[in-house]
């Protein structure tokens, strides 16, 4: 056994281990080699370590294992952000894949198949993170310790379903169908392997019952997750169970377009709303305002932790800052931080269009910024566009914020053929990015009102991974994709299809699991 990742396991009918290796944290992972088999890696569900340890779990271990939790978007940037960001933005109309390479350039020409790394790291990341939470949701009530109320056990409890439901909510709406863990797997003992030993090579689940369990864990988890906490947006709170109840209903297993109307006026309700101006939501406050950021003049906290605007974000500070900034750009906490080699996520001039047709657009230069740089791969290198929303190592990383749901409801009430309504949300996010009201022509019909509501997402949430994803929700992909003149863009592998809308399961997956079936088209 390795303890890459190492988790608890039960051992005769219930023993609890407190296991204190490296980082002193229990709760966390295993990967046990099964001797009688070439499997030797990390698999889709819980395994364990055997020990002989009686010890049990206490409430200062639990509330460890909830830290490793609320910490994972924070700890675990490349899958939850990076990647997500290649495949929403680059694998759009958005962006151009930045730094062309194996890993990168599939994204942009729709050539994407099992074996890139990218798409594995992102399927070990999140199944590790659903394994995390199980372990919290099926142990917790055999924690014996007075000192852990039972009101403290259901708060834990439904803010690991909602951590559980964020997860699977990303990997349905990339894979489709992926296996569905919802508890700790046993020992494989020579009593217990034809019972047990399947659990470890799961099959996929249909996703609209992958759906369900998402939904599911929302709903029992919204009685107890904590409530709003305005000065505090790290937190899985039931605005977070609510903000993702919006997203799961506008989906099209699930569709349900009252539900969508009803989370958001929710949100209305616990206090969430457009902050006023929208450069404060990924700005930063530089410590010498009258001196351009850079080496000896350090940006500081960024104006966007924790307004009215965001559900819910990853923060970063001075003992704990992000890394993934200078993926995309300058950082301007430290102006020549990795700057000597191409960035991902480059802004695609099809997106630049769509900014500049919006006269007065303050959205395009908090989205995108022009630097010199030593490449010239999709823009001259004296005027280089870059995405602007993620520019300093203290930026919060928005992985929800309120004007994301407040459109999905325009799009519920389009559907529901209110146009007036429709418009009236729209004319707000357009107010605030300093535009007039849409044209009479956007309203004429439901056509057009959805055409005019698709680009205003597309302009509003630039570079925070939604585009794809729109796109796919609406059976969008081929008519944009498919279509799409953009000359700095590398022509097409393969048109997009009916099978583009899900991604291939990545082949190392498949090589330790023969229970997995390839996605059609790959």
């Amino acid at each position: 056994m390795n303890t890459q990742y190492y988790f608890l396991r039960k051992t005769g009918k219930y023993a609890y281990v407190y296991l204190s290796l490296i980082l002193c944290s229990l709760f966390c992972f295993s990967s046990c080699s099964l001797d009688y088999d070439p499997v030797d890696t990390y698999s889709d569900v819980t395994e364990g370590i055997a020990s002989d340890s009686s010890e049990v779990v206490n409430r200062a271990t639990v509330e460890n294992q909830r830290q490793v939790i609320l910490n994972k978007f924070r700890d675990g940037q490349e899958h939850w952000y990076l990647d997500m960001l290649l495949l929403a933005e680059s694998h759009s109309d958005n962006a151009y894949a930045g730094s062309p390479n194996a890993e990168t350039t599939p994204f942009e020409v729709n050539s994407i198949e099992g074996s890139n790394t990218n798409l594995n790291r992102d399927w070990n990341g999140h199944m590790s993170n659903v394994a995390e939470a199980n372990l919290l949701i099926e142990y917790l009530d055999l924690v014996n310790d007075p000192a852990l109320t039972a009101q403290e056990r259901e708060q834990i409890r439904a803010e690991a379903k909602i951590f559980r439901a964020m997860v699977y909510f990303d990997m349905v709406r990339i894979w489709g169908n992926v296996p569905l863990v919802t508890a700790v797997g046993g020992d494989i003992t020579s009593e217990t392997i034809e019972e047990v030993y399947p659990a470890y090579f799961p099959p996929q689940t249909d996703e609209k019952i992958v759906y369900e369990q998402i939904e599911r864990d929302l709903l029992e988890a919204l009685p107890n997750a904590p409530a709003n906490n305005s000065t505090d947006k790290t937190l899985l709170t039931q605005s977070v169970a609510r903000a993702l109840l919006a997203k799961i209903y506008a989906e099209k297993p699930l569709r349900n377009y009252d539900n969508v109307i009803k989370y958001c006026d929710e949100l209305t309700a616990d206090g969430y709303d457009l902050v006023a101006d929208f450069s404060d939501l990924f700005g930063v406050v530089l410590a010498d305002p009258s001196q351009p950021a850079g080496q000896d003049n350090r940006a500081v906290n960024s104006e966007a932790r924790n307004t009215k605007e965001t559900i819910f974000e990853a923060q970063f500070t001075a003992g704990s800052s992000s890394w993934v900034t200078w993926m995309y750009g300058r950082d301007l906490a430290d102006w020549n931080l990795q700057f000597s080699w191409a960035k991902w996520i480059t802004p695609s001039r099809d997106l630049i269009k769509a900014f500049q047709s919006e006269s007065g657009d303050k959205r395009l230069n908090e989205s995108i910024v022009y630097y010199s740089c030593g490449w010239n791969i999709y823009y001259p290198a004296d005027s280089y566009a870059f995405m602007y929303k993620c520019r300093s190592a203290y930026n919060s990383i928005i992985k929800f914020r309120y004007a994301d749901i407040l459109l999905l409801k325009a799009e519920a009430l389009i559907m529901k053929n209110d146009l007036a309504g429709a418009a009236t949300i729209i004319n707000r996010i357009r107010n605030r990015a300093g535009l007039g009201n849409l044209p009479s022509s956007a309203t004429a019909s439901q056509q057009a009102l959805l055409n005019a509501y698709l680009k205003e997402r597309r302009l509003e949430l630039a570079f925070e991974g939604q585009r794809w994803f729109d796109l796919v929700r609406l059976d969008k992909v081929e008519e944009v994709l498919n279509q799409l003149r953009d000359e700095g863009r590398p022509a097409l592998v393969y048109l997009y299809d009916a099978n583009s809308y899900k991604l291939p399961i990545p082949q190392a997956v498949m090589d330790q699991n023969p229970n997995l079936v390839q996605n059609p088209g790959y």
